[in-house]
Formats: C-alpha cells, structure tokens, sequence
C-alpha cells in the first residue's frame, strides 16, 4: 500500500489503480480535536469501512506504517485496530495482516442520501460539526 502524505498528521492512502487497487480516502488526525487520536482513527475507518470506500478484504496499513504517517504513537493505532476488531468491522492474522471484514457496508441506499446530505450541507456552507448536529437532530426527530 503506497502512502502519500497530506499534511502533518493526515495521510492519504493512495493505492494506485494501475496496480489494481483502489484510492481509500484521506484519515487525519486533528490534535486540537477533543475527541482522541485512537477515537478519531477509529471512528474515520469505521466510515471508510461502511460506506464501501474499503470494501471487504481491503488491506489496512501496519500498526506502525499508519502510526507512522499519523505521527502517533504505535499503540494508539494499535488501540483503533483493537476497536475495529472488536465491533466486527476487521480481522487481523499475522501473516494476511489487519483486512476489511465482508458485510460491513451500509446499505446502498443510505450511502446515496449520506452523500446527497453532504453535498446539500457543503452548498449552505455548513462544516462537518455543523451538518452532524443537524443530522443528530435529524435522528432524534425520526425516533417519534
């Protein structure tokens, strides 16, 4: 898995598609954040996991590849994997390394209106926190 960096603390798996593989996405790490690294690493696969962009058997970076490239300390990461692991959402074996587990992604269907949610909330200028309030919301009202 080729990494190239985006900036301190993110990084930007780019597998290159000649090769066969595929583009996972951007995991960054915000440290003025108050939500951990460990919680923020977790919580950005677990996004990437459901929403397909690592599909099932998609291979993770190494424990100390991603820790690494985060600039974090190995047994942060190790920590994320361990959460990832625990909910179902990976496998980890010595030699085949920490894979995606099959069956993880979200439904199609609401992948599609997450994306159309987004694009709406980007077009009024919201930014992330803002437009995950507004879904919390959201998911409140429909629980009526």
């Amino acid at each position: 898995m080729a990494i190239a960096h985006e900036g301190r603390g993110s990084l930007e798996p780019a597998i290159s598609p000649s090769a066969g593989q595929l583009d996972i996405g951007t995991v960054a790490v915000d440290p003025a954040s108050p939500t951990g690294p460990a919680e923020q690493v977790r919580s950005q696969l677990t996004a990437l996991i459901q929403s397909g962009v690592l599909p099932a058997n998609a291979k993770l970076p190494t424990v100390r590849q991603l820790a690494g490239d985060l600039r974090l300390a190995a047994g942060t990461v190790a920590k994320a994997y361990k959460e990832l692991e625990s909910a179902g959402l990976v496998r980890t074996g010595r030699a085949a390394g920490t894979r995606v587990n099959p069956g993880r992604g979200l439904a199609e269907p609401a992948l599609a209106e997450a994306q159309v949610f987004a694009r709406a909330a980007r077009t009024a200028g919201l930014s992330l926190e803002q437009a995950q309030g507004l879904l919390a919301v959201g998911w409140d009202r429909t629980a009526n």
